[in-house]
Protein backbone atom coordinates (compact mmCIF):
# COMPACT_ATOMS: atom_id res chain seq x y z
CA UNK A 1 0.00 0.00 0.00
CA UNK A 2 1.14 3.18 -0.82
CA UNK A 3 0.96 5.90 1.46
CA UNK A 4 0.26 10.00 0.44
CA UNK A 5 0.72 13.22 2.24
CA UNK A 6 -2.01 15.49 2.33
CA UNK A 7 -1.33 18.91 1.25
CA UNK A 8 -2.86 22.31 1.48
CA UNK A 9 -5.19 23.20 -1.07
CA UNK A 10 -4.06 26.06 -3.32
CA UNK A 11 -4.97 27.21 -6.82
CA UNK A 12 -2.07 26.07 -8.31
CA UNK A 13 -1.93 22.70 -6.69
CA UNK A 14 -5.65 22.09 -7.41
CA UNK A 15 -6.08 23.62 -11.16
CA UNK A 16 -6.13 20.22 -13.06
CA UNK A 17 -9.17 18.56 -10.43
CA UNK A 18 -11.01 21.96 -10.50
CA UNK A 19 -11.55 24.83 -8.32
CA UNK A 20 -12.49 26.08 -5.29
CA UNK A 21 -13.65 29.31 -3.06
CA UNK A 22 -13.81 30.00 0.78
CA UNK A 23 -17.28 30.66 1.31
CA UNK A 24 -16.56 31.97 5.20
CA UNK A 25 -13.30 34.54 3.85
CA UNK A 26 -14.21 36.11 0.21
CA UNK A 27 -11.81 38.25 -0.95
CA UNK A 28 -11.33 40.39 -3.88
CA UNK A 29 -14.36 42.19 -6.14
CA UNK A 30 -17.23 42.29 -4.86
CA UNK A 31 -20.67 44.37 -4.60
CA UNK A 32 -20.88 45.69 -1.25
CA UNK A 33 -20.96 42.36 0.58
CA UNK A 34 -22.00 40.35 -1.88
CA UNK A 35 -19.04 38.44 -3.63
CA UNK A 36 -20.31 37.60 -6.98
CA UNK A 37 -20.22 34.29 -9.07
CA UNK A 38 -16.80 32.78 -6.90
CA UNK A 39 -17.41 29.37 -8.53
CA UNK A 40 -18.82 28.23 -11.42
CA UNK A 41 -20.53 25.06 -12.02
CA UNK A 42 -21.51 23.29 -15.63
CA UNK A 43 -24.10 20.53 -14.93
CA UNK A 44 -26.09 18.00 -16.85
CA UNK A 45 -27.88 19.35 -19.70
CA UNK A 46 -31.21 20.55 -18.60
CA UNK A 47 -31.30 18.59 -15.20
CA UNK A 48 -32.35 20.59 -12.25
CA UNK A 49 -29.10 20.53 -9.35
CA UNK A 50 -29.69 19.13 -6.69
CA UNK A 51 -28.00 19.78 -2.75
CA UNK A 52 -27.59 16.57 -0.76
CA UNK A 53 -26.20 16.49 2.96
CA UNK A 54 -24.10 13.60 3.40
CA UNK A 55 -22.34 12.62 6.90
CA UNK A 56 -19.12 11.72 6.87
CA UNK A 57 -17.41 9.66 9.51
CA UNK A 58 -14.11 10.08 10.74
CA UNK A 59 -12.06 6.54 9.92
CA UNK A 60 -9.25 5.26 12.02
CA UNK A 61 -6.94 5.31 8.99
CA UNK A 62 -7.41 7.59 5.64
CA UNK A 63 -7.40 4.33 3.38
CA UNK A 64 -8.25 4.89 -0.30
CA UNK A 65 -10.48 1.85 -1.30
CA UNK A 66 -12.40 2.98 -3.97
CA UNK A 67 -12.66 6.03 -6.74
CA UNK A 68 -15.73 6.98 -8.74
CA UNK A 69 -16.17 9.64 -11.29
CA UNK A 70 -19.06 11.37 -13.13
CA UNK A 71 -19.17 11.76 -17.11
CA UNK A 72 -21.08 14.68 -17.85
CA UNK A 73 -20.59 16.85 -14.47
CA UNK A 74 -18.97 18.43 -12.22
CA UNK A 75 -19.30 17.93 -8.47
CA UNK A 76 -19.74 20.31 -5.99
CA UNK A 77 -18.54 19.57 -2.53
CA UNK A 78 -18.79 22.17 0.57
CA UNK A 79 -17.87 20.94 4.21
CA UNK A 80 -20.13 23.10 6.41
CA UNK A 81 -18.35 22.14 10.28
CA UNK A 82 -14.48 20.20 10.17
CA UNK A 83 -11.96 20.79 7.49
CA UNK A 84 -11.82 17.75 5.45
CA UNK A 85 -9.17 15.59 3.19
CA UNK A 86 -10.32 15.14 -0.53
CA UNK A 87 -8.73 12.50 -2.70
CA UNK A 88 -8.44 13.05 -6.65
CA UNK A 89 -6.85 11.57 -9.63
CA UNK A 90 -6.78 13.11 -13.47
CA UNK A 91 -9.66 12.22 -15.47
CA UNK A 92 -9.97 9.67 -17.48
CA UNK A 93 -11.75 6.25 -18.34
CA UNK A 94 -9.79 3.97 -16.65
CA UNK A 95 -8.78 4.96 -12.51
CA UNK A 96 -5.28 6.20 -11.76
CA UNK A 97 -4.53 5.34 -8.54
CA UNK A 98 -0.82 5.99 -8.48
CA UNK A 99 -2.18 8.96 -9.42
CA UNK A 100 -4.01 10.33 -6.69
CA UNK A 101 -3.00 13.17 -4.77
CA UNK A 102 -4.75 14.25 -1.29
CA UNK A 103 -5.43 17.97 -0.50
CA UNK A 104 -6.40 19.82 2.84
CA UNK A 105 -9.62 21.47 2.18
CA UNK A 106 -10.34 24.15 5.51
CA UNK A 107 -14.41 23.93 6.71
CA UNK A 108 -16.47 26.35 4.48
CA UNK A 109 -14.28 26.18 1.38
CA UNK A 110 -16.53 25.04 -1.46
CA UNK A 111 -14.83 22.74 -4.07
CA UNK A 112 -15.88 22.04 -7.41
CA UNK A 113 -14.52 18.99 -8.86
CA UNK A 114 -13.75 19.17 -13.30
CA UNK A 115 -15.96 16.49 -15.13
CA UNK A 116 -13.93 12.98 -15.08
CA UNK A 117 -11.85 13.50 -12.27
CA UNK A 118 -11.29 10.50 -9.72
CA UNK A 119 -12.43 11.00 -6.16
CA UNK A 120 -14.62 9.78 -3.26
CA UNK A 121 -16.13 11.27 -0.44
CA UNK A 122 -14.51 13.88 1.61
CA UNK A 123 -12.32 13.14 5.04
CA UNK A 124 -12.99 14.59 8.32
CA UNK A 125 -10.22 15.50 10.41
CA UNK A 126 -11.25 16.68 13.67
CA UNK A 127 -14.88 15.35 14.13
CA UNK A 128 -15.77 12.20 14.36
CA UNK A 129 -19.15 13.09 11.79
CA UNK A 130 -18.42 15.73 9.57
CA UNK A 131 -21.59 17.74 7.33
CA UNK A 132 -20.79 18.03 3.75
CA UNK A 133 -23.07 19.84 1.12
CA UNK A 134 -22.92 17.49 -2.19
CA UNK A 135 -23.66 19.41 -5.19
CA UNK A 136 -24.69 17.66 -8.44
CA UNK A 137 -27.56 17.34 -11.02
CA UNK A 138 -30.64 15.05 -9.53
CA UNK A 139 -30.26 11.99 -9.34
CA UNK A 140 -26.72 11.45 -11.33
CA UNK A 141 -25.42 9.52 -8.82
CA UNK A 142 -28.03 6.76 -10.07
CA UNK A 143 -27.24 7.25 -13.89
CA UNK A 144 -23.45 8.63 -14.03
CA UNK A 145 -21.58 7.55 -11.33
CA UNK A 146 -18.87 4.81 -12.00
CA UNK A 147 -17.27 3.29 -8.89
CA UNK A 148 -14.12 1.40 -8.61
CA UNK A 149 -12.67 -0.68 -6.09
CA UNK A 150 -9.16 -0.82 -5.72
CA UNK A 151 -7.09 -4.21 -5.43
CA UNK A 152 -5.37 -3.61 -2.09
CA UNK A 153 -2.11 -3.64 -3.61
CA UNK A 154 -3.62 -0.27 -5.71
CA UNK A 155 -5.34 1.28 -2.25
CA UNK A 156 -3.48 4.17 -0.56
CA UNK A 157 -3.43 5.48 3.07
CA UNK A 158 -3.32 9.46 3.17
CA UNK A 159 -1.60 11.08 6.24
CA UNK A 160 -1.44 14.84 7.64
Amino acid sequence: MRTIKAKPITVEAFKSYGNFTDLLNPQGYSLGDFYQDRLLMHSSGCMQTAFSPLLVRKPEKMIVEKAEFHNTTQEGILCLDDDVVIHVAPAGKDPVPELTEAFLVPKGTMVCLNTGVWHLSAIPVHQEVAHVLIVLPERIYNNDCIVVPYPEEQQIEIVL
